[in-house]
């Protein structure tokens, strides 16, 4: 998938794949497409310019590591950026149990009377 379906959710996807501490970028690329079994690409142009977002509005943090000769950048989550994936995740249970009343109204939780 890529572009729209992922459109509104790339905040919550690259915060997630930090969770378990810091990354390149090209690793939480990886990291995204790996942990979606392929369905999830990322483009580096989308990619980038959400970190350097997440890194200036304080849910990201970032150092530069020396590989050899060449420096890369290394993303890890803040304490707000933690919060902020936390928040992300009760949104989109409760989007996907709502999609999912619609879409499977048999498996839907019946509302209280």
């Amino acid at each position: 998938m890529r572009g729209d379906p992922v459109r509104g959710h790339l905040d919550g996807l690259l915060l997630a794949a930090l969770e378990s501490g810091p990354l390149h970028g090209y690793a939480i690329i990886t990291a995204v497409q790996q942990r979606s079994a392929g369905a999830l690409e990322l483009r580096t142009g989308t990619v980038y310019p959400a970190l350097n977002r997440l890194e200036r509005t304080g849910l990201l943090r970032s150092t530069w590591e020396s590989v050899g000769e060449r420096r890369r950048r290394c993303y890890e989550l803040t304490d707000a950026g933690r919060r902020a994936l936390a928040d992300e995740r009760t949104a989109w249970r409760e989007f996907t149990s709502a999609i999912g009343s619609v879409l499977d109204p048999g498996r839907a939780p019946r509302p209280a009377t």
